[in-house]
């Protein structure tokens, strides 16, 4: 994948020097003030930032520290570009949180070699993270990752007042599955369903991980009560529809999952447990029921439902 370098600069002739540098490694957006360089970052993600140091409205300064605040961007490794000289302005730029630092005036291969490097090191955390993220069985992400994602999803949507859905998923009576196939073939038929799940989940900012053992976790962002409950209602079918044999369900003949669903638009410090507490609490409705079915829950205190 193609990766992106955003410059943030006030003076246009830097932003087309740079781009003219710049374009062949990657594809360059740019912005001439911080405000709309934060706006940028957050949208796009890019994997690497030029920032000028020496900027009228906000300096580079001003715009890294947002930068680092900030949990959508604070992995995103910056490079001053400054006109300044000397150790004392090195350092600075360092323990602001910049990567690395480039000194005017601008000498193409060592923008190149630089920005490469950076590059370069980007791709392979990005790898490192991955792995490190990942369920070895299932291939989908781990609980670990959606711990994570869930804390920078529940902040975003508090910014913007939106509501965060969450579907937890359980695979019905998978200890009778693994009791009559034996766990290899147990093993194999989670990899269908996760394959299943992952088919299911991919609108922008969608994640779905396992959540241990038979369970698996979505977040389901921008969704109100009737969205998450479609969802479940369509994930159900999906995996019905696999066929996967399940002669030992008293449930149907094939696999089958339960959902429990909960969406809530933020108002409460806790909004993360109670989001699970709720899921938790329609997954067991869900069960009790009569199981392959979704089931959206509604929080007991005065907390706003999504609607």
């Amino acid at each position: 994948m193609e990766s992106t370098i955003l410059i943030i600069d006030d003076n246009p002739d830097t932003i087309r020097l740079l781009s003219a540098m710049l374009r062949e490694q990657a594809r360059v957006l740019f912005a001439t003030n911080g405000m709309a360089g934060l706006e940028i970052a957050r949208a796009q993600r890019p994997q690497l930032i030029l920032l000028d140091l020496q900027m009228k409205s906000m300096d580079g300064f001003a715009v890294c520290e947002r930068i680092m605040a900030d949990p959508d961007l604070r992995h995103c490794p910056v490079i001053f570009v400054t006109a300044a000289t000397g150790i004392d302005n090195e350092i600075a730029c360092l323990d602001a949180g910049a990567v690395d630092f480039i000194t005017k005036p601008l000498s193409g291969p060592v923008v190149q070699a630089r920005v490469r490097t950076h590059l370069r090191l980007q791709a392979a955390l990005a790898s490192l993270d991955t792995l490190a993220h990942k369920d070895g069985l299932t291939g989908l992400h781990n609980r670990r990752f959606f711990d994570e994602q869930f804390a920078v999803e529940v902040a975003r949507h508090r910014r913007q007042g939106a509501a965060l859905g969450v579907a937890l998923v359980d695979v019905d009576h998978f200890k009778l599955y693994n009791d009559h196939y034996g766990h290899q073939l147990g093993d194999e038929c989670l990899r269908s369903v996760a394959q299943a799940l992952a088919a299911c989940t991919r609108r922008p900012g969608e994640l779905v991980a396992r959540y241990g053992g038979e369970e698996f976790v979505v977040l389901l962002p921008n969704s109100c009560g009737d969205d998450v409950l479609r969802y479940g209602d369509w994930v159900c079918e999906h995996v019905a529809a696999l066929k996967l044999a399940h002669a030992a369900s008293p449930v149907a003949p094939q696999v089958t999952i339960s959902i429990g669903l909960c969406s809530l638009a933020p108002g409460t410090d806790d909004l993360p447990a109670l989001l699970l507490e709720i899921a938790d609490k329609a997954l067991y409705e869900a069960k009790r029921a009569g199981r392959n079915r979704a089931m959206l829950g509604a929080p007991a205190s005065a907390t706003r439902l999504a609607s």
